[in-house]
Protein backbone atom coordinates (compact mmCIF):
# COMPACT_ATOMS: atom_id res chain seq x y z
CA UNK A 1 0.00 0.00 0.00
CA UNK A 2 1.60 3.56 -0.94
CA UNK A 3 2.67 5.17 1.86
CA UNK A 4 0.29 8.38 0.40
CA UNK A 5 -2.00 6.85 2.13
CA UNK A 6 -4.05 10.32 2.33
CA UNK A 7 -3.31 12.00 -0.75
CA UNK A 8 -5.90 11.21 -3.90
CA UNK A 9 -5.92 14.60 -5.12
CA UNK A 10 -1.90 14.76 -5.00
CA UNK A 11 -0.07 13.03 -8.47
CA UNK A 12 3.25 14.57 -7.93
CA UNK A 13 5.38 12.91 -5.27
CA UNK A 14 6.20 15.35 -2.30
CA UNK A 15 9.45 17.38 -2.24
CA UNK A 16 12.07 16.34 0.23
CA UNK A 17 11.73 19.29 2.26
CA UNK A 18 7.56 19.04 2.27
CA UNK A 19 8.24 15.76 3.62
CA UNK A 20 10.28 16.77 6.32
CA UNK A 21 8.33 19.72 6.97
CA UNK A 22 5.31 17.95 7.11
CA UNK A 23 6.33 14.73 9.06
CA UNK A 24 4.84 14.64 12.39
CA UNK A 25 5.43 10.97 13.08
CA UNK A 26 8.35 11.69 15.36
CA UNK A 27 6.57 13.18 18.34
CA UNK A 28 2.97 12.28 17.54
CA UNK A 29 3.42 8.61 18.20
CA UNK A 30 3.34 9.58 21.66
CA UNK A 31 -0.53 9.38 21.09
CA UNK A 32 -0.43 5.58 19.54
CA UNK A 33 -2.35 4.30 22.53
CA UNK A 34 -5.09 7.05 22.31
CA UNK A 35 -5.40 6.55 18.32
CA UNK A 36 -5.39 2.69 18.60
CA UNK A 37 -8.49 3.27 21.79
CA UNK A 38 -10.27 5.73 19.08
CA UNK A 39 -10.24 3.67 16.54
CA UNK A 40 -11.49 0.67 18.34
CA UNK A 41 -14.63 2.60 19.86
CA UNK A 42 -15.02 4.28 15.71
CA UNK A 43 -15.08 0.67 14.82
CA UNK A 44 -17.48 -0.38 17.02
CA UNK A 45 -19.51 1.60 16.60
CA UNK A 46 -19.31 1.63 13.22
CA UNK A 47 -20.36 -1.94 13.45
CA UNK A 48 -23.37 -1.27 15.84
CA UNK A 49 -24.90 1.54 13.44
CA UNK A 50 -24.63 -1.25 10.46
CA UNK A 51 -22.36 0.78 8.71
CA UNK A 52 -19.50 -1.63 8.66
CA UNK A 53 -20.12 -5.37 8.88
CA UNK A 54 -19.53 -7.44 11.79
CA UNK A 55 -16.44 -9.21 9.96
CA UNK A 56 -15.02 -6.23 8.90
CA UNK A 57 -15.25 -5.11 12.73
CA UNK A 58 -13.57 -8.69 13.88
CA UNK A 59 -10.99 -8.11 11.41
CA UNK A 60 -10.27 -4.28 12.56
CA UNK A 61 -10.19 -5.45 15.91
CA UNK A 62 -8.08 -7.96 15.70
CA UNK A 63 -6.07 -6.37 13.35
CA UNK A 64 -5.50 -3.54 15.90
CA UNK A 65 -4.26 -5.36 18.76
CA UNK A 66 -1.69 -6.69 16.52
CA UNK A 67 -0.33 -3.55 15.09
CA UNK A 68 -0.19 -2.60 19.37
CA UNK A 69 1.38 -5.13 20.20
CA UNK A 70 3.89 -4.75 17.42
CA UNK A 71 4.29 -1.41 18.23
CA UNK A 72 5.08 -1.90 22.04
CA UNK A 73 7.08 -4.97 21.26
CA UNK A 74 9.51 -3.27 18.57
CA UNK A 75 8.35 -5.36 15.68
CA UNK A 76 6.71 -2.02 13.26
CA UNK A 77 8.74 0.53 14.06
CA UNK A 78 7.64 4.15 14.27
CA UNK A 79 10.63 5.47 12.32
CA UNK A 80 9.63 4.81 9.00
CA UNK A 81 8.39 7.77 6.36
CA UNK A 82 4.34 7.97 7.14
CA UNK A 83 2.99 11.33 7.80
CA UNK A 84 1.66 10.79 11.18
CA UNK A 85 0.79 8.12 13.56
CA UNK A 86 -2.81 7.72 12.27
CA UNK A 87 -1.52 6.98 8.76
CA UNK A 88 1.41 4.31 10.41
CA UNK A 89 -1.63 3.00 12.03
CA UNK A 90 -4.11 3.06 9.50
CA UNK A 91 -1.29 1.29 6.85
CA UNK A 92 -0.42 -1.12 9.13
CA UNK A 93 -3.57 -2.47 10.02
CA UNK A 94 -4.39 -2.79 6.40
CA UNK A 95 -1.40 -4.58 5.67
CA UNK A 96 -2.58 -6.84 8.05
CA UNK A 97 -6.36 -7.28 7.48
CA UNK A 98 -6.52 -5.94 3.92
CA UNK A 99 -10.02 -3.70 2.82
CA UNK A 100 -11.64 -4.04 6.18
CA UNK A 101 -8.77 -1.58 6.64
CA UNK A 102 -9.43 0.51 4.50
CA UNK A 103 -13.07 0.83 5.72
CA UNK A 104 -12.39 2.02 9.27
CA UNK A 105 -12.14 5.49 8.02
CA UNK A 106 -15.65 5.72 7.16
CA UNK A 107 -17.41 8.72 9.03
CA UNK A 108 -13.88 10.28 10.21
CA UNK A 109 -11.45 12.67 9.31
CA UNK A 110 -7.81 13.61 10.27
CA UNK A 111 -9.12 16.21 11.56
CA UNK A 112 -11.49 14.92 14.53
CA UNK A 113 -9.07 11.28 14.57
CA UNK A 114 -6.08 13.60 15.93
CA UNK A 115 -8.32 16.00 17.81
CA UNK A 116 -9.60 12.78 19.87
CA UNK A 117 -6.30 11.33 20.78
CA UNK A 118 -4.73 14.63 21.44
CA UNK A 119 -7.57 15.37 24.20
CA UNK A 120 -7.63 12.20 25.40
CA UNK A 121 -3.85 12.30 25.98
CA UNK A 122 -3.87 15.86 27.97
CA UNK A 123 -7.11 14.74 29.94
CA UNK A 124 -5.13 11.35 30.99
CA UNK A 125 -2.65 13.69 32.48
CA UNK A 126 -4.59 16.65 33.68
CA UNK A 127 -5.68 13.97 36.52
CA UNK A 128 -1.83 12.37 36.75
CA UNK A 129 -0.27 15.60 37.42
CA UNK A 130 -3.58 16.78 39.68
CA UNK A 131 -2.59 13.07 41.38
CA UNK A 132 1.25 14.33 42.03
CA UNK A 133 0.34 17.01 43.15
CA UNK A 134 -2.00 15.55 45.89
CA UNK A 135 1.20 13.98 46.72
CA UNK A 136 3.46 16.77 47.09
CA UNK A 137 0.59 18.73 48.89
CA UNK A 138 0.88 15.85 51.73
CA UNK A 139 4.49 15.60 51.84
CA UNK A 140 4.27 19.95 52.23
CA UNK A 141 1.64 19.03 55.33
CA UNK A 142 3.77 15.97 57.33
CA UNK A 143 6.36 18.57 57.08
CA UNK A 144 4.49 21.41 58.57
CA UNK A 145 2.73 19.53 61.11
CA UNK A 146 6.52 18.89 62.49
CA UNK A 147 6.90 22.61 62.34
CA UNK A 148 3.83 24.77 63.41
CA UNK A 149 6.06 26.11 67.08
CA UNK A 150 9.24 26.57 64.85
CA UNK A 151 9.91 29.97 64.73
CA UNK A 152 10.84 31.88 61.47
CA UNK A 153 11.06 35.47 60.31
CA UNK A 154 8.32 36.21 57.83
CA UNK A 155 9.33 38.75 55.03
CA UNK A 156 8.16 40.92 52.75
CA UNK A 157 10.59 42.62 50.16
CA UNK A 158 13.19 40.02 50.95
CA UNK A 159 13.48 41.86 54.87
CA UNK A 160 12.57 40.49 57.89
CA UNK A 161 8.95 42.01 58.75
CA UNK A 162 6.92 40.10 61.61
CA UNK A 163 7.61 36.43 63.56
CA UNK A 164 5.94 33.07 61.44
CA UNK A 165 6.56 30.08 62.28
CA UNK A 166 8.15 26.96 59.38
CA UNK A 167 4.36 25.31 59.32
CA UNK A 168 2.81 28.29 58.64
CA UNK A 169 5.32 29.28 55.90
CA UNK A 170 5.37 25.57 54.52
CA UNK A 171 1.28 25.76 54.19
CA UNK A 172 0.57 28.96 52.29
CA UNK A 173 2.60 26.67 49.44
CA UNK A 174 0.68 24.09 50.25
CA UNK A 175 -2.35 26.48 49.40
CA UNK A 176 -0.62 27.80 46.08
CA UNK A 177 -0.38 24.14 44.85
CA UNK A 178 -4.20 23.57 46.49
CA UNK A 179 -5.55 26.32 43.68
CA UNK A 180 -2.95 24.42 40.93
CA UNK A 181 -4.50 21.03 41.33
CA UNK A 182 -8.18 22.62 41.55
CA UNK A 183 -6.90 24.28 38.09
CA UNK A 184 -6.05 20.98 36.79
CA UNK A 185 -9.07 19.07 37.80
CA UNK A 186 -11.29 21.85 36.71
CA UNK A 187 -9.73 21.71 33.29
CA UNK A 188 -10.33 18.12 33.26
CA UNK A 189 -13.98 18.35 34.10
CA UNK A 190 -14.47 21.25 31.18
CA UNK A 191 -12.54 19.59 28.49
CA UNK A 192 -14.13 16.08 29.07
CA UNK A 193 -15.82 16.12 25.71
CA UNK A 194 -15.23 13.69 22.56
CA UNK A 195 -14.42 15.27 18.93
CA UNK A 196 -14.58 11.48 17.55
CA UNK A 197 -17.44 11.80 14.91
CA UNK A 198 -16.91 15.48 13.52
CA UNK A 199 -15.21 14.45 10.65
CA UNK A 200 -13.52 17.48 8.48
CA UNK A 201 -15.66 19.91 10.55
CA UNK A 202 -19.42 19.33 9.56
CA UNK A 203 -20.29 16.34 10.68
CA UNK A 204 -20.94 13.13 8.59
CA UNK A 205 -23.82 12.01 6.67
CA UNK A 206 -23.23 8.42 7.48
CA UNK A 207 -25.91 7.82 10.94
CA UNK A 208 -23.57 7.55 13.37
CA UNK A 209 -23.81 7.69 17.55
CA UNK A 210 -21.13 9.94 18.82
CA UNK A 211 -22.89 9.34 22.43
CA UNK A 212 -21.69 5.46 22.25
CA UNK A 213 -18.41 6.78 21.13
CA UNK A 214 -18.09 8.82 23.91
CA UNK A 215 -18.90 6.70 26.48
CA UNK A 216 -16.56 3.95 25.19
CA UNK A 217 -13.51 6.42 25.67
CA UNK A 218 -14.50 8.13 28.58
CA UNK A 219 -15.93 10.99 28.01
CA UNK A 220 -18.91 12.70 29.59
CA UNK A 221 -20.92 13.71 26.06
CA UNK A 222 -19.75 14.55 22.43
CA UNK A 223 -18.79 18.50 21.26
CA UNK A 224 -21.63 20.89 20.70
CA UNK A 225 -20.60 22.14 17.64
CA UNK A 226 -18.05 20.46 14.76
CA UNK A 227 -16.98 23.12 13.26
CA UNK A 228 -15.16 24.63 16.71
CA UNK A 229 -14.46 20.87 17.49
CA UNK A 230 -11.72 19.91 15.24
CA UNK A 231 -9.98 23.25 15.67
CA UNK A 232 -10.09 24.08 19.04
CA UNK A 233 -6.74 23.74 21.10
CA UNK A 234 -7.91 25.34 24.36
CA UNK A 235 -7.81 22.03 26.28
CA UNK A 236 -4.17 21.80 25.20
CA UNK A 237 -3.78 25.82 26.09
CA UNK A 238 -5.31 25.58 29.25
CA UNK A 239 -2.94 22.21 30.43
CA UNK A 240 0.22 24.55 29.10
CA UNK A 241 -1.12 27.54 31.55
CA UNK A 242 -2.08 25.26 34.25
CA UNK A 243 1.74 23.64 34.36
CA UNK A 244 2.90 27.03 33.62
CA UNK A 245 1.54 28.74 36.86
CA UNK A 246 2.01 25.69 38.43
CA UNK A 247 6.12 25.65 37.88
CA UNK A 248 6.27 29.40 38.86
CA UNK A 249 4.89 28.38 42.06
CA UNK A 250 7.87 25.57 42.49
CA UNK A 251 10.27 28.02 41.11
CA UNK A 252 9.30 30.61 43.85
CA UNK A 253 9.46 27.53 46.66
CA UNK A 254 12.73 27.02 44.96
CA UNK A 255 14.20 30.72 45.26
CA UNK A 256 13.52 29.97 49.06
CA UNK A 257 15.05 26.20 48.49
CA UNK A 258 18.38 27.98 47.31
CA UNK A 259 18.30 30.98 49.71
CA UNK A 260 17.67 29.02 52.74
CA UNK A 261 20.74 26.30 52.03
CA UNK A 262 23.17 29.03 51.32
CA UNK A 263 25.31 30.03 54.45
CA UNK A 264 23.87 33.28 55.40
CA UNK A 265 20.76 31.66 56.06
CA UNK A 266 21.51 27.80 57.19
CA UNK A 267 17.88 27.50 57.79
CA UNK A 268 17.94 24.25 55.56
CA UNK A 269 19.91 21.39 54.64
CA UNK A 270 19.43 19.53 51.81
CA UNK A 271 20.27 15.33 51.29
CA UNK A 272 23.19 14.73 49.27
CA UNK A 273 20.90 12.66 46.79
CA UNK A 274 19.22 16.55 45.57
CA UNK A 275 22.99 18.54 45.71
CA UNK A 276 26.21 18.23 43.29
CA UNK A 277 29.89 19.53 44.30
CA UNK A 278 32.05 21.97 42.12
CA UNK A 279 34.45 20.22 39.63
CA UNK A 280 37.36 22.53 41.33
CA UNK A 281 35.87 23.69 44.45
CA UNK A 282 36.00 20.75 46.61
CA UNK A 283 34.09 22.24 49.47
CA UNK A 284 31.19 22.92 47.55
CA UNK A 285 27.51 21.48 47.80
CA UNK A 286 25.26 23.02 44.87
CA UNK A 287 21.79 23.44 45.06
CA UNK A 288 21.12 21.27 41.34
CA UNK A 289 17.82 20.71 42.10
CA UNK A 290 16.19 23.93 43.09
CA UNK A 291 17.96 25.24 40.30
CA UNK A 292 16.91 23.23 37.76
CA UNK A 293 13.21 23.43 38.69
CA UNK A 294 13.38 27.20 38.94
CA UNK A 295 15.14 26.94 35.33
CA UNK A 296 12.88 24.58 33.71
CA UNK A 297 10.02 27.29 34.42
CA UNK A 298 11.14 29.17 31.38
CA UNK A 299 10.43 26.53 29.61
CA UNK A 300 7.08 26.19 30.04
CA UNK A 301 6.51 29.31 29.48
CA UNK A 302 8.13 29.48 26.32
CA UNK A 303 5.76 26.24 25.34
CA UNK A 304 2.37 27.99 26.51
CA UNK A 305 3.68 31.19 24.59
CA UNK A 306 4.61 29.24 21.26
CA UNK A 307 1.00 28.21 21.14
CA UNK A 308 -1.04 31.16 21.93
CA UNK A 309 1.04 32.45 18.93
CA UNK A 310 0.73 29.41 16.81
CA UNK A 311 -3.60 30.00 17.29
CA UNK A 312 -3.61 33.41 17.66
CA UNK A 313 -4.60 34.22 13.77
CA UNK A 314 -5.98 30.78 12.64
CA UNK A 315 -9.76 31.09 11.13
CA UNK A 316 -11.90 28.23 10.93
CA UNK A 317 -11.64 25.19 11.08
CA UNK A 318 -8.80 22.97 11.33
CA UNK A 319 -5.54 24.35 10.02
CA UNK A 320 -1.81 22.66 9.41
CA UNK A 321 -0.59 25.33 11.79
CA UNK A 322 -2.51 23.21 14.41
CA UNK A 323 0.23 20.60 14.03
CA UNK A 324 2.36 23.15 16.16
CA UNK A 325 0.39 21.90 19.51
CA UNK A 326 1.49 18.53 20.25
CA UNK A 327 5.96 19.04 21.00
CA UNK A 328 5.28 21.48 23.41
CA UNK A 329 2.25 20.14 25.32
CA UNK A 330 4.62 16.65 25.62
CA UNK A 331 7.27 18.88 26.95
CA UNK A 332 5.63 20.50 29.50
CA UNK A 333 3.84 17.49 30.63
CA UNK A 334 7.42 15.91 31.10
CA UNK A 335 9.01 18.84 32.64
CA UNK A 336 5.59 19.40 35.10
CA UNK A 337 5.97 15.56 36.50
CA UNK A 338 9.41 14.94 36.71
CA UNK A 339 9.33 18.51 38.97
CA UNK A 340 6.72 17.57 41.03
CA UNK A 341 8.30 14.10 41.87
CA UNK A 342 11.64 14.96 42.80
CA UNK A 343 10.61 17.93 44.59
CA UNK A 344 7.96 15.40 46.56
CA UNK A 345 11.25 13.78 47.39
CA UNK A 346 13.77 16.46 48.04
CA UNK A 347 10.87 18.21 50.27
CA UNK A 348 10.27 14.84 52.11
CA UNK A 349 14.37 14.49 53.08
CA UNK A 350 15.17 18.15 54.09
CA UNK A 351 16.33 19.04 57.15
CA UNK A 352 15.17 21.72 58.77
CA UNK A 353 17.74 23.81 61.10
CA UNK A 354 15.14 24.92 63.71
CA UNK A 355 17.55 27.17 65.56
CA UNK A 356 19.39 29.11 62.64
CA UNK A 357 15.37 30.28 62.04
CA UNK A 358 14.74 30.94 65.77
CA UNK A 359 18.12 33.05 65.75
CA UNK A 360 17.05 34.56 62.36
CA UNK A 361 13.92 36.29 64.37
CA UNK A 362 16.09 38.23 66.49
CA UNK A 363 16.64 40.50 63.62
CA UNK A 364 15.07 43.20 62.11
CA UNK A 365 12.67 44.03 65.30
CA UNK A 366 10.24 41.72 64.02
CA UNK A 367 7.98 42.38 66.88
CA UNK A 368 7.26 46.25 66.08
CA UNK A 369 3.88 45.93 64.92
CA UNK A 370 2.98 44.44 68.21
CA UNK A 371 4.35 47.53 69.94
CA UNK A 372 2.63 49.69 67.82
CA UNK A 373 -1.05 47.70 68.28
CA UNK A 374 -0.14 47.88 71.91
CA UNK A 375 0.44 51.64 72.45
CA UNK A 376 -3.56 51.29 70.34
CA UNK A 377 -5.04 49.32 72.23
CA UNK A 378 -4.09 50.18 75.86
CA UNK A 379 -2.72 54.00 75.36
CA UNK A 380 -5.73 55.01 73.21
CA UNK A 381 -3.50 56.15 70.79
CA UNK A 382 -4.36 56.87 66.70
CA UNK A 383 -2.34 54.09 64.85
CA UNK A 384 -0.16 56.71 62.73
CA UNK A 385 1.34 57.92 65.84
CA UNK A 386 1.83 54.54 67.68
CA UNK A 387 3.43 54.06 64.16
CA UNK A 388 5.78 56.82 64.75
CA UNK A 389 7.02 56.60 68.46
CA UNK A 390 7.72 52.91 67.57
CA UNK A 391 10.05 53.72 65.14
CA UNK A 392 11.88 56.20 67.77
CA UNK A 393 11.67 53.03 69.62
CA UNK A 394 13.79 50.60 66.84
CA UNK A 395 15.85 53.35 66.83
CA UNK A 396 16.56 53.72 69.96
CA UNK A 397 16.94 49.53 70.10
CA UNK A 398 19.62 50.55 67.20
CA UNK A 399 21.46 53.17 69.18
CA UNK A 400 21.40 50.02 71.97
CA UNK A 401 22.92 46.95 69.45
CA UNK A 402 19.95 45.11 70.17
CA UNK A 403 16.36 43.90 69.03
CA UNK A 404 13.32 45.48 69.67
CA UNK A 405 12.41 42.25 72.30
CA UNK A 406 15.31 42.79 74.27
CA UNK A 407 15.01 46.35 75.59
CA UNK A 408 14.03 46.86 78.86
CA UNK A 409 11.00 48.64 80.57
CA UNK A 410 13.21 51.58 81.42
CA UNK A 411 14.87 51.43 78.05
CA UNK A 412 11.15 51.60 76.43
CA UNK A 413 9.89 53.94 78.75
CA UNK A 414 12.87 56.51 77.94
CA UNK A 415 11.16 57.01 74.39
CA UNK A 416 7.90 57.32 75.63
CA UNK A 417 6.46 56.91 79.15
CA UNK A 418 3.60 55.63 78.39
CA UNK A 419 5.06 52.32 77.63
CA UNK A 420 4.80 49.98 80.58
CA UNK A 421 6.03 47.20 81.52
CA UNK A 422 3.49 45.07 80.05
CA UNK A 423 4.18 46.06 76.85
CA UNK A 424 7.84 43.75 77.32
CA UNK A 425 6.26 40.66 77.46
CA UNK A 426 4.25 40.94 73.92
CA UNK A 427 7.76 41.55 72.28
CA UNK A 428 9.20 38.19 73.01
CA UNK A 429 8.48 36.47 68.95
CA UNK A 430 7.13 33.59 69.90
CA UNK A 431 4.22 35.29 72.30
CA UNK A 432 4.06 37.61 68.98
CA UNK A 433 3.74 34.61 66.65
CA UNK A 434 1.10 32.94 68.85
CA UNK A 435 -0.88 36.29 69.20
CA UNK A 436 -1.52 36.32 65.52
CA UNK A 437 -4.75 34.27 65.71
CA UNK A 438 -7.33 35.62 63.36
CA UNK A 439 -8.32 33.26 60.89
CA UNK A 440 -5.25 32.44 58.17
CA UNK A 441 -3.11 34.13 60.57
CA UNK A 442 0.36 32.04 61.46
CA UNK A 443 -0.23 31.66 65.25
CA UNK A 444 0.61 28.10 65.75
CA UNK A 445 -3.24 27.14 66.88
CA UNK A 446 -4.47 28.61 63.56
CA UNK A 447 -1.69 26.85 61.89
CA UNK A 448 -2.53 23.42 62.77
CA UNK A 449 -6.09 24.32 61.68
CA UNK A 450 -5.69 25.35 58.06
CA UNK A 451 -3.53 22.13 58.35
CA UNK A 452 -6.44 20.00 59.39
CA UNK A 453 -8.46 21.91 56.51
CA UNK A 454 -6.06 21.16 53.77
CA UNK A 455 -5.73 17.34 55.20
CA UNK A 456 -9.88 17.30 55.08
CA UNK A 457 -9.68 18.70 51.23
CA UNK A 458 -7.41 15.97 50.14
CA UNK A 459 -9.35 13.72 51.95
CA UNK A 460 -12.24 14.64 49.84
CA UNK A 461 -10.61 14.64 46.10
CA UNK A 462 -11.73 12.38 43.80
CA UNK A 463 -8.79 11.60 42.38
Amino acid sequence: MSKKIASARISAESSELLKELNNSLPFDKALYREDIRGSLAHAEMLKEQGIISPEDYAAIERGLAQVLEEIESGAFSLEGDDEDIHMAVERRLTEIVGDAGKRLHTARSRNDQVAVDFRMYVLRHDLEIAALLRELITSLLEKAKVHTETLLPGMTHLQHAQPTNLGYHLTAYASMFRRDLERFLDSYERNNLSPLGCAALAGTPHPIDRRRTAKALGFREPTLNCLDTVSDRDFALEILFNIATMMMHISRLSEELILWSTSEFGFVRLSDKHATGSSIMPQKKNPDIPELLRGKTGRAYGNLMSLLTVMKGLPLAYNKDTQEDKEGVFDSVRTAELSLRVLREMIDEMEVNAEAMEAACMKGHLTATDLADWLVREAGLPFRDAYHIVGNVVNRAEELGKDISQMTPEELRSVDERITAEACGLLDNRVSMNARVSEGGTASARTREQIERLEKWLEALKI
